[in-house]
């Protein structure tokens, strides 16, 4: 590897924050992140998180919590470079009403990933400048059936990163969006282990297969380090071609 190759891409003495990061994308991108040399704290509500990062529970809805934890690791660290928000719900019809639903989604989605990221921007601006990496969707772009409080905060999600992008430029903070299709996940299970519905989604895409996890991830690293010093507002999409494809 050449060194210009390796200094674009290092993420070596870079302190980093991942929300949702107890499985699924989130751990993935966090424990991609530790080999990339950058020091990780990775954050959710489950007990348990990837070994190779400091792991944190943490309901980053609930108020003043995150605040809180990121203040910690900046007390720690001395620093803040990169914050990765993964943590999200997709709630099924369930005994709350449909607006309840799409309330809560809104809620944790975009209303407390602005949070995070205002927070997490404050500190940066201490450091000198950072990155930020909001995971949106396809969903973000097109219209999908059955969860329109889904559909609506990664729009909604997408737009948040563009004005963002704008507001932050001057405390050097890029803000940045990364789209996942449809990656094999737990919110994605039942619909890759029915067989007509994975056939359905698989063949929307120019890749015919679901993506894994670890697929995101040399995304993430990107949008993370120098590599895309000169990328900020911009929608990254990891989807197998799902976006791009017609007939």
């Amino acid at each position: 590897m050449s060194e210009l190759i390796r200094r674009l891409f290092s993420l070596e003495g870079r302190v980093a924050i991942v929300t949702g990061a107890s499985r699924g994308i989130g751990a993935a991108i966090a424990s991609g992140f530790t080999g990339a040399g950058a020091r990780v704290t990775g954050v959710a509500r489950s007990a348990q998180g990837p070994s190779n990062v400091d792991y944190r529970v943490c309901d980053i809805a609930a108020a003043g919590a995150f605040e809180k934890l990121v203040e910690s690791v900046f007390e720690r660290e001395r620093r803040l470079d990169i914050l990765v928000n993964a943590a999200g719900v997709s709630q099924p019809p369930s005994q709350a009403s449909e607006e309840e639903r799409f309330e809560r989604t809104l809620d944790v989605n975009l209303r407390c990933t602005y949070s995070a990221c205002m927070v997490a921007a404050r500190l940066m601006q201490r450091s000198g400048g950072g990155s930020i990496i909001n995971l949106t969707s396809i969903n973000s772009v097109l219209g999908f059936p059955g969860n329109p409080g889904y559909v609506a905060s990664k729009g909604g999600l997408r737009m948040l990163t563009k004005a963002l992008a704008v507001d932050l430029a001057g405390a050097n903070v890029r803000v940045n969006a990364l789209a996942p299709g449809y990656i094999r996940t737990a919110m994605t299970a039942a619909s890759h282990a029915d067989r007509a519905q994975r056939e359905a989604r698989i063949a929307r895409m120019i890749i015919p297969r679901y993506g894994e996890p670890d697929d995101v991830v040399g995304a993430a690293i990107f949008l993370a380090s120098a590599a895309s010093s000169y990328v900020t507002g911009t929608d990254l999409f990891v989807d197998g071609g799902w976006t791009a494809k017609g007939l």
